[in-house]
């Protein structure tokens, strides 16, 4: 244990002395294919060394009802990753975890009177690639993925517009599967 806090201070140490070496920047970011259909996704990204930055997002769908289906959606995530080139330019790919709550009807239920409501885990990769645009300002287009770990009750609506469970499940429903579960066109300011 001793060995492992001593390695843990040693990495931290030789970190923060490469940061103060280099000027860190910061990104805060957009994603604009939601925006139009007033879904939020943003994020803030930081550089730790020339080729290494680690990023936080989160994802607000407010819909109780679009397009006459549920899609509620709130999802964060922390993200590692790796410039081939360098922080905030070109190519890049990493890690990421995430955690979603959804009150949603899944594609094959659209257009019924039932919907699912739980939480998800993620773990997966991204890969992407950011570019300037301008002085201060980047693009970075991204598809994240992996596997989505889903716990949830499926509920119908009855006659009365009150949710009963349709399903004969005792505790949670479980869905997992290898999706695709964030991706777009980031809009960054580089600060």
């Amino acid at each position: 244990m001793k060995k492992i806090l001593i390695l843990c201070f040693v990495l931290f140490s030789l970190f923060r002395i490469k940061a103060q070496e280099q000027k860190l920047e910061n990104e805060f970011k957009i994603n604009g294919v939601f925006l139009p259909i007033a879904i939020l996704n943003f994020g803030y990204e930081r550089a730790i060394t020339e080729h290494w930055s680690g990023q936080v997002d989160l994802f607000i769908s407010p819909w109780n009802s679009f397009a006459h289906n549920y899609l509620q959606t709130y999802m964060g995530h922390l993200e590692g990753r790796y410039y081939f080139n360098r922080v905030f330019s070109k190519w890049y790919v990493g890690g990421n975890v995430g955690l979603g709550l959804f009150n949603i009807q899944k594609w094959n239920y659209w257009n019924t009177d039932k919907l699912q409501r739980g939480f998800n885990i993620m773990v997966g990769g991204v890969v992407g690639y950011q570019f300037s645009v301008s002085e201060g300002w980047n693009l970075d287009v991204f598809l994240r993925g992996g596997t989505s770990q889903g716990f949830y009750h499926g509920y119908y609506i009855d006659n009365d517009n009150k949710l009963k469970r349709y399903d004969d499940a005792k505790g949670w429903n479980k869905s997992g599967e290898l999706i695709p579960y964030g991706g777009g066109v980031m809009l960054s300011y580089k600060f």
